[in-house]
C-alpha cells in the first residue's frame, strides 16, 4: 500500500518544460521535477542555463537547455516548437518560472520597465500555457504549474509592474484552470513567501526591511528553492490530479500570520 501510494508521486516517463528554470528557485524546482523521473527540457536567456544542464546530466538526469528572450513572442513559439522536439513531439508538464523586478516610485515608473516587466512575468506564461494546452488536450491533459508571489495577495512597495503581472498570474491560473480542467489539464500556482534569491539581495542586505520580514515570518527564515521541492513535485505529479485553479503559499507561515 505504501509503494502505492509513493508511485502516485513519480514522473516516470513525463516530459516537463521549465520556463525561466535557471534562477535560483526554477534551479531548485528543474533539479526536483528531474530527480522524480521526467524528462526535462529548460528554457532560460542565461548562460546559467547550460551549466544546470550540464550539472544535473552528470548526474544522470534527463535534462536539455534552451537559450531564449521569453519577452519577444517570436522567440516563446519558436523555443516552445524546439522543446517539444527534444521532448519527442509530448509534454505533459510545464513550469512558468520565468520572471523579473523593476522597483521605482509608481508615479516615476518607466514605461519600458513596466513593458518588460508585464512581458516576461505575465504575457510569457499565458503564452506558453497556450501553446502546451494546444499540445496537452489532443494528449489527454497534462500539469501546468505558474509561479505567483506574495505580491498575488499583496500590493507591495515601489513594485506596481510586480504587483500587477503577479495579481494577474493568480488570476490567470483560475481563469486557465476553469477553461482546462475538464479537458484534462490542472493548472495551480506556487506563490513563494520571501525567498532567498538574487532578486531579494537588496532587501536581504537591508537591515530595516530584513528584519521586517522576518518579524511576520513564524517560520524565522527566508525561504530557499528546495522549499518549493516537494509541491512543484506533487502538483506536477498523478498525486495532484483534482486539485486544480489553486494558488498556493509557500511562505513559512508569512499570509497566516
Amino acid at each position: 500500500m505504501v509503494t502505492a501510494i509513493l508511485d502516485k508521486f513519480s514522473l516516470a516517463g513525463k516530459k516537463a518544460l521549465v520556463v525561466g528554470g535557471a534562477g535560483d528557485l526554477g534551479a531548485s524546482m528543474v533539479e526536483a521535477i528531474a530527480e522524480a523521473g521526467a524528462q526535462t527540457v529548460v528554457i532560460d536567456l542565461s548562460d546559467r542555463v547550460f551549466q544546470l544542464r550540464d550539472t544535473l546530466t552528470r548526474s544522470g538526469l534527463s535534462v536539455s537547455a534552451l537559450q531564449a528572450d521569453v519577452s519577444d513572442r517570436a522567440q516563446i513559439r519558436s523555443s516552445f516548437d524546439a522543446a517539444l522536439s527534444m521532448l519527442g513531439g509530448r509534454i505533459d508538464i510545464l513550469v512558468n518560472s520565468a520572471g523579473i523586478q523593476r522597483r521605482h516610485p509608481s508615479e516615476a515608473f518607466p514605461e519600458s520597465d513596466w513593458d518588460d516587466v508585464i512581458a516576461i512575468n505575465l504575457e510569457a506564461t499565458f503564452f506558453y500555457c497556450q501553446l502546451a494546452a494546444n499540445r496537452m488536450i489532443p494528449d489527454g491533459g497534462g500539469k501546468i504549474i505558474n509561479i505567483a508571489s506574495m505580491q498575488s495577495f499583496f500590493g507591495g512597495i515601489t513594485i506596481p509592474a510586480y504587483a500587477a503581472a503577479k495579481g494577474g498570474v493568480g488570476q490567470l491560473t483560475k481563469a486557465l484552470s476553469n477553461d482546462w480542467a475538464a479537458k484534462g489539464i490542472c493548472v495551480n500556482a506556487i506563490a513563494p513567501g520571501y525567498m532567498d534569491t538574487q532578486m531579494n539581495v537588496a532587501l536581504i542586505n537591508d537591515p530595516v526591511r530584513n528584519a521586517e520580514a522576518l518579524a511576520r515570518i513564524p517560520k524565522k527564515r527566508w525561504g530557499k528553492g528546495e522549499d518549493l521541492q516537494g509541491l512543484v513535485v506533487f502538483l506536477a505529479s498523478p498525486a495532484s490530479d483534482y486539485v486544480t485553479g489553486t494558488v498556493i503559499p509557500v511562505d513559512g507561515g508569512y499570509l497566516g500570520r
